[in-house]
């Protein structure tokens, strides 16, 4: 399974007044909510508007999509080792909402053609 984050739009630093450092974390978890596989992109540092374009790679045979939630994670990195998600959204198996189960089920049925959709974080 491959997944491409492309880009965020509206975040911003609540606790000053600049854009703020965001990078993705994306986590590949089973049927019973433990880890599979984690990756995370790299830091966009001071975007409000910020475009990853990263692709990734996630081993999951073809039976297993219906089993698997891909939970992705948007953080700021606020100093050195501090961070705090600025939100997050789920799709497969523990969906977030309806536009992420239709997300996943457009693209189980998409046979490798790409499927893009634009999704609200929950806030954290």
């Amino acid at each position: 399974m491959s997944v491409e984050l492309i880009k965020g739009s509206h975040f911003r630093n609540l606790a000053i007044n600049k854009p703020p450092d965001t990078y993705g974390r994306l986590t590949l978890l089973n049927s019973v909510g433990q880890e599979i596989s984690r990756c995370k992109t790299s830091v966009r540092r001071g975007q409000p508007n910020p475009v990853y374009k990263e692709t990734f790679v996630f081993q999951v045979a073809l039976f297993q999509l219906s089993d698997v939630t891909l939970l992705i994670s948007i953080f700021n990195r606020r100093s050195m080792k501090r961070k705090e998600m600025v939100g997050w959204v789920a799709l497969g198996q523990n969906s977030s909402g309806e536009e992420e189960q239709l997300h996943w089920l457009d693209m189980k049925e998409s046979h490798g053609q790409q499927v893009c959709r634009w999704h609200v974080l929950l806030e954290a």
